[in-house]
């Protein structure tokens, strides 16, 4: 039995395989601790999205090496998305590492760090949740077939793969019984789910069927892909009071010429068409978007022309980042590279813009009365969120400490202020 301290980084869909892992090693006997100065052995689970995620990745391994030298560290293990991609490169690169595993074999790691020489995989093990217990991500699906021409996600996760709707049934039923209250349904393209196993989009059908689990009190829908979210999608999350009105659509561009060189599916006309649709619903949903600026040949004019349309169609919330040439992907070999600078100038005024449309529509929000799910006590008092706050990329909402409220209940909180990207709240009487 060896103490095994892991860090994790990148997206939620990665911080699942964490999990996964976790539970593998569980089951082996390992147990786990949080400060890296206690492991017998330490793992980082790496992302390769982009240049600053790889950089950050390499960073964390060169970090948990210090360990290894002058600590009581005597293995150290990268796996993820970084090591699937460029395993032999690493293997040269960070003679510090030990073990060097992808994105599929995570069941083979404990027999890897017993030595055996052909690590059989273990037995499916569930879970170890890395998030508080009353939320969890469950994944519905794994890898793209979009192939969008920046992205390199298919190379390292492979084609789109939806898992059958009757194992995330089962999946969730566990969470559940184990106390999760809020699943937060992720994929790289969830409203795509169902497509390689069924067809047809099956997302509608899969969120009726855990809307019947008990105990599921919140579903909230990540990561809807344009041209898969329907009238008939949006009309579901508004009349299902267990799905949240949070509608997370990465748009990445609206400039038809953009979207095309992207090889994104849909156009400018089908986005405001989707938008135009939920428009009667607009006061009672959330929106979020991923913007990317500097995409190969962008203009000035384009440029404006997406700034434009945030301002005539304003998210709640938006993240944005600039283009970042990818190995192997069309994109990286495009001609009209834009230079970094101009590339930051331009995140910079978009997410400067955004600020103040995000201020404003938080404002908008003063005077409502919203369930808040608690999550913790600061300084300040109390925070939580709402069916508008997603874990993790969104603000939180600060309500005054009120003694025998904990994380995981559920309590109802009217609006007072606004800032940002936080709120401010008041308990009814």
């Amino acid at each position: 039995m060896s103490q095994i301290g892991v860090i994790s980084l990148g997206c939620a869909k990665n911080q699942v395989d964490t999990e996964h892992m976790l539970a593998y090693l569980q089951a082996a006997g390992h147990v786990f601790v949080s400060d890296p100065s206690e492991a017998d052995i330490l793992i980082v689970n790496t992302c390769g999205f982009i240049e600053p995620a790889k950089q950050e990745s390499i960073n964390t391994i060169l970090e948990m090496a210090e360990y290894k030298k002058h600590g009581r560290c005597s293995l150290l293990v990268a796996t993820g998305c970084l090591t699937q991609r460029y395993m032999e490169e690493l293997r040269s690169a960070l003679p510090e590492v030990d073990i060097f595993l992808g994105v599929h074999d995570y069941a083979k790691l404990p027999g890897m760090l017993s030595g055996s020489a052909s690590p059989a995989c273990a037995p499916y093990a569930g879970r170890v949740l890395t998030t508080p217990p009353y939320s969890a991500y469950l994944r519905i699906g794994d890898g793209c077939s979009n192939r969008c021409t920046y992205c390199a996600i298919p190379l390292i996760r492979g084609p789109l793969y939806s898992v059958p709707m009757e194992q995330l049934a089962e999946e969730a039923e566990v969470l559940a019984e184990g106390g999760v209250t809020e699943l937060n349904i992720i994929a790289q393209d969830t409203s795509g789910y169902g497509l390689d196993l069924y067809g047809k989009p099956m997302l509608l059908p899969l969120l009726d069927r855990l809307s019947k689990i008990s105990g599921l009190h919140w579903l909230r829908v990540l990561y809807t892909y344009p041209d898969t979210v329907t009238d008939e999608l949006l009309d579901a999350f508004s009349s299902n009071e267990k799905i949240l009105n949070y509608l997370d659509i990465p748009l990445q561009h609206i400039n038809d010429r953009i979207l095309k060189a992207m090889n994104r599916r849909g156009s400018r006309a089908h986005i405001e068409s989707v938008l135009d649709h939920l428009a009667p619903y607009r006061s009672r949903f959330t929106l979020r978007t991923t913007m990317m600026v500097g995409f190969p040949g962008e203009t000035d004019s384009q440029f404006r022309e997406l700034m434009e349309f945030l301002r005539n169609y304003p998210f709640d919330r938006v993240g944005a980042f600039a283009f970042s040439p990818e190995e192997n992907t069309p994109a990286a070999e495009m001609e009209g590279q834009i230079p970094d600078d101009v590339k930051e100038a331009r995140l910079d005024a978009l997410m400067t813009q955004q600020r103040g449309i995000s201020a404003r529509l938080n404002r908008a929000r003063i005077g409502q009365t919203v369930e808040v799910l608690i999550e913790g006590n600061d300084e300040n008092g109390l925070f939580g969120r709402s069916f508008a706050e997603a874990p993790d990329v969104d603000g939180v909402i600060h309500l005054p400490y009120r003694p025998g409220l904990k994380s995981g209940q559920y309590i109802y909180a009217r609006l007072l202020e606004a800032g940002d990207y936080d709120m401010n709240g008041g308990y009814l009487l």
